[in-house]
């Protein structure tokens, strides 16, 4: 058993932290349309759940993915949270809750903005991805989510969406 000298992780991202607290629909995902992971934010386009893009506004943010349990498929014995969606079949989809999402850029703080990438993808920071600072157009910034907390040291933060 590890034994934590500073903090415990804060979670994987994906996971649903308040399940209790939580809304979650199915939807389906679009095979030419894959998420890079677990905890990012995406929208409805012709019924299927794609991850969020350039051109989006705020208000086209339909919901996070929620990692399932158990995961199956690539790296599902990843314990990091690194494993990677499937591009077709059912997906879960966060419209109302806590959900646990990993911070790409800036500093999370308890009632703090969320912003979402939807442009200028580039090494860790996923379009979709959740970060702590605006990045001009390349970011959107939905009215009705923020950081509940900080994030741990490796970057996962809890959020509140929709409550």
């Amino acid at each position: 058993m590890p034994a934590y000298t500073t903090r415990m992780p804060a979670g994987i991202p994906g996971d649903v932290t308040r399940p209790s607290q939580a809304t979650i629909e199915t939807g389906i995902f679009n095979s030419a349309a894959a998420f890079a992971g677990y905890g990012l934010f995406g929208k409805l386009s012709s019924n299927k759940f794609v991850p969020v893009g350039s051109g989006d506004a705020a208000s086209a943010c339909y919901g996070v993915l929620v990692r399932p349990y158990p995961v199956t498929g690539a790296n599902a014995s990843d314990p990091l949270g690194t494993a990677v969606p499937p591009t077709t079949g059912a997906a879960d989809i966060l419209r109302r809750g806590y959900i646990n999402v990993k911070n790409n850029s800036g500093t999370p703080a308890a009632g703090g903005q969320v912003y979402i990438r939807v442009a200028a993808a580039a090494a860790g920071k996923p379009i979709g991805g959740i970060e702590a600072a605006a990045d001009g157009s390349n970011t959107i910034a939905p009215s009705n989510c923020i950081f509940t907390g900080s994030a741990d040291s490796s970057g996962n933060v809890e959020i509140a969406f929709n409550i």
